[in-house]
């Protein structure tokens, strides 16, 4: 989902993604390869591919009708017949096995044991892997590379004609990949510009290294830099961590949001505050891009379906465009993505954080606190063998 808002004249909302290693080559998220698109065919309905996905489907319903004996036998003829090193749907059917799996633990395990069994698997993954694991996402699909450099074409056009002092604040920066492009853009167009950027994480140490090769990059430019790392741990109200941030009256303000409002679905009403937050701050801009996916059905057997089309269309891309054994393919359908299906398929109420929905919902939770539309830029970054899906 790509799109802008805006409340008053300088009260704008726009979505998007990012880069920093390859400056030229198209980012993110709402893209579809040309080869994804799952089309029906005549003798669709006996492929093994599709055969495998009924498998998937039939689990979950056995699992959601609590017919516990019929479902373990279904994983047991799943896991034998998937792997992480086959092909696109082979790869697909093992991390939802795995993801099925982890749910009927908690059908089979004494309720206080299963939540922790739960939370431990999916949020215990070695951070590092999983940090290692988004790097290799952005080097190799344009998933979160497009999604962010849209998202600093609506911030360079949104402060053009503007104080050349410029504050962004970044929630869950991560590496600060989206940065260096904007950078340079800054630094060719404005003289002697000064640019301020704050950053959220829950890791202090990420976040000072981020701040160390964002600030060696700014001195390459002659950019008068500054970096403010700001803790903000999961599950911890980002409304008061954004209250805390330091603006300064001769500063042009932009918010960047990519990929983040959606773990705050779990409170809409606090949702709600944040947004109202931030449109307080008075930004030029606020950036804003998600995942074009309803992964936040309250209903478990409708998420799943939704899950299943959404990451057969995101593996048969990595298919397409990396060989089967590439290292980086592995690490981001397997730790990233898998991560994903996990924390979709196998958590519920708190613990689940990936509650993507479609744009249509956001579009309407925006515009109730006060955001509108802003066109997005005609410039576009381009991707061999995807094309850009735009909302707005």
């Amino acid at each position: 989902m790509l799109g802008s808002f805006g409340g008053s004249s300088s009260h704008e909302v726009d979505v998007d993604v990012d880069a920093d290693q390859d400056n030229s080559s198209p980012p993110n998220a709402y893209l579809h390869h040309h080869r994804h698109q799952i089309q029906p065919r005549s003798n669709f309905a006996a492929s093994p591919s599709l055969q495998m996905r009924q498998l998937l489907i039939s689990c979950a319903e056995l699992i959601s009708r609590s017919d516990l004996s019929a479902a373990h036998r279904l994983i047991s003829i799943l896991s034998s017949n998937s792997s992480p090193y086959g092909d696109s749907t082979e790869r697909l059917v093992h991390q939802f096995t795995r993801a099925l799996s982890l749910r009927l633990t908690r059908y089979t395990t004494a309720a206080a044991a299963s939540t922790s069994i739960i939370s431990t698997t999916i949020a215990g993954r070695d951070d590092a892997l999983v940090q290692s694991s988004y790097l290799s996402l952005n080097q190799v699909t344009p998933y979160i590379r497009f999604s962010q450099l849209t998202a600093n074409q609506a911030i360079l056009e949104a402060i053009d004609g503007a104080h050349h002092a410029i504050h962004i604040l970044d929630f869950d920066i991560m590496h600060g990949v989206q940065w260096p492009p904007l950078m340079q853009a800054v630094a060719e167009r404005y003289p002697l510009p000064t640019l301020r950027i704050t950053g959220t994480g829950s890791d202090l140490e990420i976040l000072r290294r981020t701040g160390d090769r964002l600030a060696k990059f700014a001195h390459s430019l002659g950019l008068r830099f500054q970096f403010h790392p700001l803790i903000l741990l999961p599950g911890e109200d980002p409304i008061s961590v954004a209250s805390s941030v330091l603006l300064l009256p001769d500063e042009t303000l932009a918010v960047n949001c990519v990929h983040y409002l959606h773990r705050l679905l779990r409170d809409r009403d606090r949702l709600a505050l944040f947004l109202h937050r931030i449109k307080a701050m008075s930004p030029r801009v606020v950036t804003v891009a998600e995942r074009e996916a309803n992964h936040n059905h309250p209903i478990f057997q409708q998420r799943f379906l939704e899950a299943v089309d959404h990451y057969a269309a995101v593996f048969d891309s990595l298919e397409a465009t990396l060989p089967p054994n590439s290292r980086e393919r592995l690490a981001v359908e397997q730790i990233w993505f898998g991560r994903e299906i996990a924390d979709i398929v196998a958590a519920e109420g708190e613990s689940r954080r990936e509650r993507h929905e479609r744009f249509r919902s956001w579009e309407v939770m925006l515009r109730s606190t006060g955001f509108g539309n802003i066109p997005l830029s005609p410039f576009h970054y381009p991707s061999e063998g995807y094309h850009a899906s735009y909302h707005q």
